[in-house]
C-alpha cells in the first residue's frame, strides 16, 4: 500500500506539472514574462521563500549593496528562475536547426567550435547562472551533444520526462551517484562532458575562494583535465537585454592541460581558475544566478583546517 501511495503521488505530481507545461506553453512569451514579475514580487517580497539565505549570499558577494538593491536583485533573480521555466517549455517548439541563429547569439566561439573539431575529450564548464539548460539544447541542435551530469529525481516519472526534453537534441544525462565508470567512458571515447561547477563538494572537495568566501569545489573536472588531457572551457547562455528565448552564449575562457599557465599546474590551482572564471561572469549578470543555492557551506573545525591548508 505504502509504495501504491508512494506511485500514486509521484504520478500526480507528474500529470500536475505536464499541465502545468502545456498551460505555458499556450501563452506567449511576453505574457510569460509578466506573470514571472508578478511571482517574483510574491516569492521575493511577500513569501521571501528562502530570502535569509538569498540576502546573506548576496551581503557577502555584494557588501557595497544596500539593503534595498539586494531586495530589487532577490526580485529580479525570481523573475529570471520562473522565465526560465518558461524559455525551456517554449524552446522545443521554438528553438530548432533552421532558426536558432534568431535567438541566440555566440560570440568568441571560434576556439571552442574549433576544438570540438579535434580528436581530444572536451571538458565544458557553467554553472547554475543563465539558462544553462538552453546552451546544452543548443550545443545539440548544432550537432554537438554533449554528456551532462545531473543528480536523478526521486519522482520517476519526472525524471523521464525532464530527460527526454534534455536528450531532444542528443543531449546525454549521467547520473551524479552512480555514472562516474560513464563519465570516464565518455572522456576515453574523446566526448563532451558539460558540468555545473559551482555546487558544493562538501568535505572531499577543494577549498576555493568564491565572491570572496570559502567555498568546496569538486576536483574531478582538474583531474579529468589533466588525466585525459582534455582542455577546460568555461562557458554560459545568459540573456539579452531581459528579452525571453534570446540569449546570448559565450565562451569566456580555455585552458589546456598542454600549455598550462604559469603559475596553474595543480588540482587545486585549476579548480580555482574554473571558479574564478564564472564569478567573474556572474558579476556581469548577478539577476541571472541562483542566490538562493546554498553555495558556502562549512564544516567546523576540519572545513578551518583544511582551509588553511589551501
Amino acid at each position: 500500500m505504502k509504495k501504491f501511495l508512494r506511485n500514486f503521488l509521484d504520478y500526480s505530481v507528474y500529470v500536475f506539472v505536464r499541465v502545468f507545461i502545456c498551460s505555458v506553453q499556450c501563452v506567449p512569451l511576453d505574457v510569460c514574462r509578466r506573470v514571472s514579475e508578478l511571482l517574483a514580487i510574491l516569492f521575493g517580497d511577500v513569501l521571501k521563500v528562502r530570502g535569509k539565505l538569498v540576502d546573506d549570499n548576496l551581503a557577502h558577494a555584494f557588501p557595497e549593496k544596500s539593503a534595498k538593491e539586494r531586495r530589487r536583485l532577490t526580485r529580479k533573480m525570481w523573475e529570471h528562475l520562473f522565465l526560465m521555466v518558461a524559455e525551456v517549455a517554449h524552446a522545443q517548439r521554438s528553438l530548432n536547426e533552421l532558426n536558432w541563429f534568431r535567438h541566440v547569439t555566440i560570440e568568441n566561439g571560434r576556439e571552442l567550435f574549433s576544438a570540438l573539431q579535434e580528436d581530444r575529450p572536451i571538458i565544458l564548464i557553467t554553472a547554475h547562472f543563465g539558462n544553462f539548460e538552453i546552451g546544452g539544447f543548443l550545443l545539440g541542435l548544432l550537432g554537438y551533444p554533449t554528456f551532462s551530469v545531473a543528480r536523478r529525481l526521486d519522482n520517476p516519472y519526472l525524471d523521464k520526462f525532464i530527460g527526454e526534453f534534455r536528450g531532444r537534441t542528443g543531449q546525454v544525462i549521467i547520473d551524479k551517484n552512480t555514472g562516474y565508470e560513464e563519465i570516464l567512458a565518455v572522456l576515453e571515447h574523446k566526448g563532451i562532458m558539460a558540468f555545473l561547477a559551482d555546487q558544493s563538494a562538501g568535505r572531499k572537495g577543494a577549498w576555493v575562494k568564491f565572491f570572496g568566501r570559502p567555498a568546496s569545489a569538486y576536483k574531478a573536472m582538474a583531474l579529468m583535465s589533466l588525466q585525459y588531457d582534455a582542455p577546460i572551457f568555461v562557458c554560459y547562455a545568459i540573456r539579452q537585454d531581459g528579452v525571453p528565448l534570446k540569449f546570448c552564449m559565450k565562451m569566456v575562457a580555455k585552458l589546456d592541460p598542454r600549455e598550462l599557465p604559469e603559475g596553474i599546474s595543480t588540482v587545486q590551482q585549476i579548480t580555482q581558475w574554473h571558479v574564478s572564471r564564472l564569478e567573474e561572469q556572474v558579476r556581469l549578470a548577478p539577476d541571472q544566478y541562483w542566490w538562493l543555492h546554498n553555495r558556502w557551506k562549512t564544516y567546523g573545525k576540519k572545513f578551518a583546517a583544511d582551509w588553511g591548508k589551501n
